[in-house]
């Protein structure tokens, strides 16, 4: 039984729509939690200007009752607001007066997206048809079936956060702050820097990157598997991950610097105290042989910059195959406190699918009981 869910929509479309199967039912689900997700995800110094245009709601259209789930598929929507001036561009029936219609067709292309890979293997002659699903409006939709996740973990005390600890060159060093502030950086030093950095890439049109730490607490020994590569936990976590747009690298732990050290430093010693086992480092990331330890499992995700900018990189027309300018529509200068919300609802639809793994059940209570069950005998 795995929580699993399908996607559509694009991203100037009417909605974006994701079905969520195999809910376990008896789950009290919060829809304006999910509201309060998705404008997360719209926040951050350095957004665009579709941010402006969207203030993004869930509607749940089935699989619940008087709040709770049923067991039943879930349907969730994120409507669009932007459509609206784009009913004839985007229209999925035929148009008689095609040619009298603005059709935003693109063909100069973008490096840095997926705009000449996905028109050559689709066949397109207008990038349109590509950038519109590959664009990064899709993680709306991820964020609510996260958010929904999210909530059913939290049922059994696991915990999801991100951080911003870089933006382009300024790093921070005091990762322990609240981050109570609009780039969700936990050092205030270092969020001065980066916003003056912003600024100066906004004045440049350029864009910038950074990296994100997603800390989940509290998850079982357990989860994942070292009997298959492909129910390792690590490797699926690194997978769904990656799958955000703009995402070139994601560490585990300490990740790359374990390449670095020898043995003693980056192995997490084991000790038995209070009737309990721990660890007193957590170079691991809480994940040993593709199952998770006990200890809070780390991740740190990098994102490069946006590949649209105001500043166009040199590139080719599609149509003529000439030399010019890449395309440019609209754009952030920088996206990834946006980038870390949507790694926190992936991290958590990952966790909610090992975690239903291994004390699945049709319900909640059946689940709770699995739980209650294991944590028993472990002790």
């Amino acid at each position: 039984m795995k929580f699993r869910f399908l996607s559509a929509g694009e991203s100037h479309g009417k909605k974006l729509t994701a079905i969520i199967e195999n809910v376990p039912s008896g789950f009290d689900i919060d829809v304006e939690a999910i509201n309060s997700e998705l404008a997360r995800r719209q926040q951050g110094y350095g957004r665009g200007a579709r941010m402006q245009i969207e203030s993004d709601r869930a509607e749940i259209t089935s699989g619940l009752r008087f709040g709770k789930t049923i067991g039943s598929p879930i349907a969730i929507e994120v409507q669009n607001k932007d459509h609206e001036r784009w009913l004839e561009a985007m229209s999925i029936t035929p148009l008689d007066n095609l040619e009298e219609v603005d059709l935003k067709t693109i063909t100069r292309l973008r490096p840095g997206h997926a705009d000449y890979a996905g028109a050559v293997k689709y066949n397109q002659d207008d990038v349109r048809n590509i950038l519109e699903r590959s664009s990064a409006r899709e993680t709306a939709i991820r964020v609510a079936v996260g958010a929904i996740a999210k909530q059913i973990l939290n049922k059994f005390g696991i915990n999801i956060v991100s951080k911003v600890i870089s933006i382009g060159s300024v790093k921070a060093e005091d990762l322990s702050g609240a981050c109570q502030n609009d780039l969700n950086c936990p050092d205030d030093k270092a969020y001065e820097l980066m916003k003056k950095e912003i600024d100066a890439a906004a004045e440049r049109g350029v864009t910038l990157g950074g990296s994100i730490r997603i800390e989940i607490s509290d998850v079982p020994v357990g989860l994942g598997s070292h009997v298959h590569w492909d129910r390792k936990l690590d490797g699926r976590l690194a997978q769904a991950l990656m799958s955000i747009q703009a995402v070139k690298a994601v560490e585990i732990g300490i990740g790359k610097q374990s390449a670095e050290l020898s043995g003693e430093k980056v192995h997490d010693e084991i000790f038995y105290e209070d009737e309990k086992f721990i660890r007193k480092t957590n170079n691991a990331g809480g994940i040993e042989g593709g199952i998770s330890n006990g200890e809070n499992i780390i991740a740190v995700i990098s994102m490069k910059p946006i590949p649209t900018m105001r500043t166009p990189l040199k590139s080719v027309d599609l149509s003529d195959k000439s030399q010019q300018e890449a395309h440019f529509e609209r754009s952030d200068t920088c996206a990834v406190p946006a980038c870390g919300v949507v790694a926190e609802g992936m991290s958590a639809i990952i966790i909610l699918q090992e975690f239903l793994e291994k004390f699945g059940g049709d319900s909640f209570a059946e689940i709770s009981s699995n739980y209650q069950n294991y944590l028993a005998m472990r002790k």
